[in-house]
């Protein structure tokens, strides 16, 4: 069987209710498993991670297809991130169907107020027709669709900033990498870190920093402002015979741009001393990481219930 794209949560549905057909308890993570192998996905889709690096896509879209069949009564939640059939969902099995689908579920009421109460359906959007292609339980899992925004408002944040990065004075990026080197833990204090840097005056930032507060160590530091240009692995060999003659064994190369392939396999042939570059838009992610030249418009906290709160709750 060859490989398919990670399935949506309709395709799912129905593997996921055949695999609790036993009516023993379920859990999330052996669905995972379970349901991977049965698809055939590759370990790239089944460890691929949705944007915010904390859950896979894969286990995301289970949850999510566990959600809608729970909302139709199909499943009941055991305990924190566990599930069991229940006698609805037996019988809808007992009809041997080839799929399940958005249109299945809405035979249940419970599945039908579930979906006029959303807060994404205001009253002025009707439920979707029967026979619509596109319904809300095979769209994308909601908090795969947040994290997907996400990635994409990143991003354009990063080309925002590159860009302004780009067109900025050369003591504008020097101050820049001052104070992203700072936020990141090098140099000491901003004072340090602001004396050490900014030797050079040729439009690039060129010295001496501490890696860490008690200056165990020291890390050189060179800059080049190229808004098209990639940097040449002259600038580079320029940069290794700094490093020599300070006698450094460690040095960061920031640039605007990126580096030119023959930059790259220079930097593979220098033995004995440890050298970094980052690139243009490895600059960009550095600033949105450690808070440099952005600001947080929304910050959005996601509810989870916590099972342990209501352990022993239920007297029954």
């Amino acid at each position: 069987m060859p490989f398919m794209p990670i399935p949506t949560s309709e395709q799912l549905m129905l593997p996921l209710l055949q695999l609790t057909s036993d009516r023993a308890e379920h859990s999330i993570r052996e669905a995972v498993e379970v349901l991977a192998s049965r698809f055939n996905l590759s370990d790239a889709e089944r460890t691929e991670l949705l944007p915010t690096g904390k859950q896979s896509r894969f286990a995301n879209r289970i949850g999510w297809t566990r959600t809608n069949l729970k909302k139709a009564g199909l499943l009941d939640a055991t305990r924190s991130s566990h599930f069991r059939i229940t006698d609805r969902g037996i019988a809808l099995l007992a009809e041997k169907p080839d799929a399940l689908s958005d249109k299945v579920l809405r035979r249940y009421p419970e599945y039908v107020e579930y979906l006029t109460s959303r807060p994404d359906r205001s009253s002025t959007s009707p439920l979707p027709s029967r026979g619509a292609a596109s319904t809300l339980v095979s769209a994308i899992p909601p908090l795969e669709r947040l994290a997907d925004a996400y990635s994409q408002l990143r991003q354009d944040a990063e080309e925002q900033l590159l860009a302004k990065v780009k067109i900025g004075s050369p003591e504008f990026f020097e101050q820049l990498v001052i104070d992203l080197l700072q936020k990141m833990g090098y140099g000491g204090s901003f004072r340090d870190a602001a004396q050490a840097i900014g030797r050079s005056g040729d439009g690039g930032v060129d010295g001496l920093i501490k890696e860490d507060i008690l200056g165990l160590d020291v890390i050189y530091v060179q800059a080049k402002r190229y808004t098209t240009n990639n940097v040449p692995a002259a600038d580079v060999r320029d940069f290794v015979g700094a490093l020599v003659g300070k006698k450094a064994r460690k040095g960061v190369f920031f640039t605007t741009s990126g580096f030119s392939a023959e930059a790259i396999k220079y930097v593979e042939t220098i033995e004995g001393k440890t050298l970094v570059f980052i690139d243009g838009r490895k600059l960009v992610s550095l600033m949105i990481e450690h808070g440099v030249g952005i600001s947080i418009k929304e910050v959005y906290a996601i509810p989870r219930v916590d099972d342990d709160y209501f352990e022993g709750s239920d007297t029954s």
